[in-house]
């Protein structure tokens, strides 16, 4: 009989649990347990891009956790929002949301996105892209019915929007993968699994 793969999401992000479920894969969930704040402010006092801090915290995340479950093919996944020369981390709050979308407003920010895949504390692939958004120059009653619709669900997303839901009502053009604004880029990465055996058809 050939070995089981065991697949791991090393994230608590409900989005990209979705988008695996979602394309048939059964999996466990064991989120990573990083500093990812700490990881950031080092990178970027070194001059990193947001696209390599981004890389490295899903490396980071997908390597520990497969430290501690050797035989598991442990995904890794981290999003940078880079606006001119701000980072934006997940809102804290509601308050905080508000205070994202309108720095955001009328803009247009990167969205760095990286996937990686470890298996026994080795990295054996990793992706990223970036996505361009360009938010409508709403006004205060927008943003009011939008954080009352949306509710605190938006703050399990960097940019405090999910574009799979009404946060489409926030954008003027987006540039970029859909599966990757989400969380994951969705399309590699199972190229990448069926590569090893793993998921419908593979």
């Amino acid at each position: 009989m050939p070995e089981e793969k065991v697949l791991v999401l090393a994230s608590q992000s409900p989005s990209r649990a979705r988008l695996l479920a979602r394309a048939g894969l059964v999996f466990d969930i064991q989120p990573a347990r990083v500093d990812e704040e700490e990881v950031k402010h080092a990178m970027r006092g070194a001059g990193a891009a947001a696209r390599d801090t981004a890389v490295a915290l899903a490396e980071l995340k997908a390597s520990r956790v497969s430290r501690l479950l050797p035989s598991a093919f442990v995904i890794g996944a981290d999003q940078i929002l880079e606006c001119g020369d701000l980072w934006f981390d997940k809102p804290a709050d509601m308050d905080h949301a508000r205070a994202h979308l309108l720095s955001l407003k009328g803009r247009t920010h990167r969205l760095a996105n990286a996937v990686s895949v470890a298996k026994g504390g080795a990295v054996l692939w990793r992706y990223v892209d970036e996505a361009r958004l360009t938010m409508r120059n709403f006004d205060e009653a927008f943003l009011d019915n939008y954080l009352a619709l949306a509710g605190e669900d938006i703050l399990t997303s960097v940019g405090a929007y999910q574009l799979e839901g009404p946060g489409a009502h926030l954008f003027a053009r987006i540039e970029g993968d859909f599966f990757s604004i989400l969380g994951l880029p969705l399309l590699p990465l199972l190229d990448f699994l069926r590569g090893h055996k793993i998921g419908i058809a593979a």
